[in-house]
This record gives structure tokens, sequence and C-alpha cells, in this order.
């Protein structure tokens, strides 16, 4: 049973997921509709957030391996809440820009990452092992949830009274974030002690490491770059052929952003009970390889009311089948990885996606000048299914070479289980 300080961070989570989704695409909706900003420049937005938030990023994933990090979540969600509000302040005096829409979009990813990186040793600490796929799943859902009414609603704030409202609402979400993790009393574990003669750039290069080097880790890490990249290459892109090409009203726009999300609800809710019926390996390749299949539908969406269904229909499929992979992957990340590497190594992988994602997303700009929207979409669809060809179908065993100090026994992927299990 999950104790009470775990419904404080649960509560918490909800909050500024909810916010978070109110504001779903409010950057790239107010580069186009307020700044006046090219396809080009939204997604060099994107890509220039994800870049100069990792340079930011990476020094502080082995800072907060050595800290407490309930305090680090907290300091991580009042800035993203400063960061946010500072758009409505700015634009009530005339003076928003292209250039202060990058810097917050550097400075919210940012702390973005570092709060990722200290939450998943915060909750790997918190809950139980046989808790941690429940605990996973529920957050997967609260996500899901989330981001299924938050766009719509986002979508009527959009029409009613200008995208940057919906910044100040996802401000505010941070905030009540921050005063819920405050509100957890269960003491932490002291964090690993820094030894003295540690480097900085051997530290950083330790995380790397062991997720480079692990057999179970490694193969999953490079198909959540292509995966990633694919899907956010599409992201920036999606807003224009919606809002530019198809036309669509930006509560139509944030309708077809919302509605696909009640896949994720349902997939993340059945991810424990498909885990126990066939087996944790299992479902990471099926998951995985179905998640690949839809996004080449995008580039083929026509207009009118049917151009609609197939955006919501295809999303659908895609996020049904992330929900039952995300909560099953973060489960098996967080066994394999030793405390001491937590926060390092969620970093890393945050930092490289977001490269990753960023190459992509200039890359998908770059494509749609010179093809044309959906002629990158193409591109991305394609380039999504390729993934699949990256999970771990080889089964493999981890023994202590494989994995760098402190030598800590690590989890291998689970072989197939049979169905009565």
């Amino acid at each position: 049973m999950l104790g009470q300080d775990f419904r404080r961070l649960w509560g918490a989570y909800a909050v500024s997921a909810a916010g978070s989704a109110v504001g779903m695409g409010a950057l790239p909706l107010i580069a186009l509709l307020v700044v006046g900003s090219s396809a080009f420049q939204v997604s060099l937005l994107a890509a220039l957030s994800a870049v100069a938030s990792g340079v930011i990023a990476l020094p502080l994933g082995v800072r907060i391996e050595h800290q407490y990090k309930r305090p680090v979540m907290i300091i991580a969600d009042l800035t993203r809440c400063a960061v946010l509000a500072s758009i409505p302040l700015v634009m009530a005096f005339g003076r928003l820009t292209f250039t202060h829409l990058c810097v917050v979009g550097v400075l919210q990813t940012a702390a973005s990452v570092a709060f990722d990186a200290a939450s998943g040793a915060h909750l790997k600490a918190l809950v139980l092992p046989e808790q941690r796929l429940r605990a996973n799943s529920l957050f997967e859902t609260t996500n899901w949830i989330s981001v299924s009414a938050g766009p719509p609603v986002g979508g009527l704030l959009v029409g009613a009274l200008g995208p940057v409202v919906t910044t100040a609402v996802d401000a505010l979400s941070f905030l009540g974030s921050a005063l819920g993790i405050r509100r957890i009393r269960q003491p932490e574990p002291v964090p690993p002690a820094r030894a003295a003669t540690a480097h900085l750039g051997r530290d950083i290069a330790a995380g790397w490491q062991f997720l480079l080097r692990h057999p179970g880790l490694r193969p999953l890490f490079f198909n959540a770059l292509l995966f990633g990249g694919s899907v956010m290459m599409s992201s920036p892109l999606m807003a224009v052929l919606m809002l530019d090409d198809l036309g669509l009203a930006p509560w139509q726009y944030g309708l077809a952003l919302g509605l696909p999300c009640l896949g994720g609800v349902l997939g993340s809710r059945l991810t424990p009970l498909l885990t126990r019926r066939f087996g944790q390996r299992r479902i990471l390749l099926l998951a995985g390889v179905a998640r690949t299949l839809w996004t080449i539908l995008l580039p083929l969406t026509p207009s009118g009311a049917l151009g609609v269904f197939v955006i919501v229909a295809a999303d659908f499929g895609l996020l049904f089948s992330a929900g039952v992979f995300n909560p099953s992957f973060t489960t098996y990340r967080m066994a394999a990885t030793p405390d001491a590497f937590m926060s390092r190594v969620g970093t890393s992988w945050s930092v490289g996606s977001k490269t990753c994602q960023a190459a992509f997303m200039i890359a998908g700009g770059l494509i749609a000048a010179a093809a044309g929207v959906r002629g990158a979409l193409c591109v991305a669809g394609l380039l999504c299914m390729t993934s699949a060809l990256l999970l771990p179908w080889r089964e493999t065993r981890i023994s202590a070479r494989d994995v760098p100090s402190p030598t800590t026994e690590a989890v291998p992927l689970p072989a197939p289980e049979s169905p009565s299990a």
C-alpha cells in the first residue's frame, strides 16, 4: 500500500501536470500568434531550448547526486514558475520578443531536467521496490489525464483570452507543486558523499559510462533517442500543419492535442496487469514496436473534419502504446541503476534525449523549408518506425565488469515469461 507521503508527492505532481497540460504548446503558439515567428523559428525555439539547457543541466546531475533531492525539486519548481511568469509580465509592457521566448525555453527546460534527475532518485527511495511499477503507473496515468483535459481547456483560454494566459496558469501550477513537495514528511536518506578526489568531468563521464556500458539500458537509450527525436521533430510541425495548412481554430488545436491522451490513460492503467500477464521484457518489446507505427499517418492528413479524426486516431494509438511502455521502462531503469548513479544517469538520459531532439527539430525545420511540412512529417514517420530496430531484441546477462564502479549488482532485462505467469 502506497503511503501518505507518496500521495503528497503524487498530488504535487498532479498540480504541476495539470498546469503544464493547460500550457502545452504555449511557447509555439505565442511565437506564431503573438511574435509572428516562421515555421523554422518555431522549430529553432524548441531546439535551442533543448541544446542550451543540456549544457546547463549536465553538470547539475553530479551536484544533485550528492544533495538531498527534495530541496532540488522545490528550487526547480520555483525557477519554472518565475521564468514562465515573466512572459505575461513582459508582454504587459509590450516588450515580448522571440529572444525572450528562447531564454524562457532554455531556463524552463534546464529546470525540468534538474527536477527529473532529482525526482527519480527521490521516488526510488520513497517507495518499496515491489511498489515501483504501481507508483510509476499512477504517475503516468496522472500525466495522460492531465494532457487529455488540459489542452482543450488551454485552447478555450487561448481563444477567449490569448495564449499568454496559459503560461500564467502553468507558472502557478509549479508554485503549487513546490508547496506540495514541501509537505512530505518522510526523512530522505543521506545522499552519497562525494569523494575528496572527485573531479567534475570524471563524475559526469561516469554517468555516461554506466549508461552506455549497461547491456540492458544502452539499447533502450538509443531507441529512446531515435523514437523521441522523430516524435519531437513532428511536434512543432504539427502546430504549423493544424493552424496554418488545415486552418484549425485554437480550440480545435487544443482538442486534437488533448483527446488522444486518453489512450495514454488507458495504456498506463493496463500496464501492471499486462506486465503480470506477459512479463516485463515482452511488454517492453511489444509496446516499443507498437508506438512506432502511427506517425507515418500524419503527413497523409486530409483537410476538414476527417483530418482532425486522422490526427486524433494516430496520436491515440501512439499514446496508448507509450502509456504501456513508459511505466514498465521507468521501473526497469530504477531497478537497473544503483543509487549512487541515479541522478547522473537520469540527467545523462535527459540531456542526451533533449540534445538529440534538438537536432531532429532543426532538421525538421530545414526539411519543411525545402520539402514542405508534410514532407518533413513523412521523414519523421519513417525514422520513428526505424527506431523499433534499436530495441533490446537480444537478451543479455550482466556481469560486474559491464558497469563502472561503484560495483553494484545490476538487474538484467527479465527473460520472457510464460503467458500464464
